[in-house]
């Protein structure tokens, strides 16, 4: 039989510097590493994230749960979708990724 067990991103195991005006925290749970994305106005994955992980478009394949704020994704086919609150999005590798409007954008990223 397991144990209960509780974990709050206001307490995360980590915090990961993914560039500027974006935050990522981290937490371990039932053995999975569950995270939360923070993403600033004006953030956008080619410009702010892409000197960090030093390749042409995002390699991460997402799956994810938006909490707050709108995304943009754009694959680098050329398809284009807007993500909003209470939308689940999988995302494969190959892309970018941009906040829209004045409000940050959360999302929970559930590894797969």
């Amino acid at each position: 039989m397991g144990t209960l067990t509780q974990r709050n991103f206001n307490k995360p195991d980590q915090s990961m510097d993914m560039g500027e005006r974006i935050a990522i925290d981290a937490v371990d749970i039932g053995g999975v590493k569950v995270m939360r994305v923070t993403t600033e106005p004006g953030w956008r994955w080619s410009v702010n994230t892409r000197p960090v992980q030093k390749t042409d478009s995002c390699q991460i394949n997402h799956l994810f749960y938006v909490v707050s704020g709108r995304i943009a994704v754009r694959d680098n086919s050329g398809q284009e979708i807007e993500y909003g609150a209470g939308d689940l999005a999988h995302i494969p590798p190959g892309h970018d990724g941009w906040t829209l409007g004045d409000e940050p954008t959360v999302w929970i990223e559930i590894p797969h």
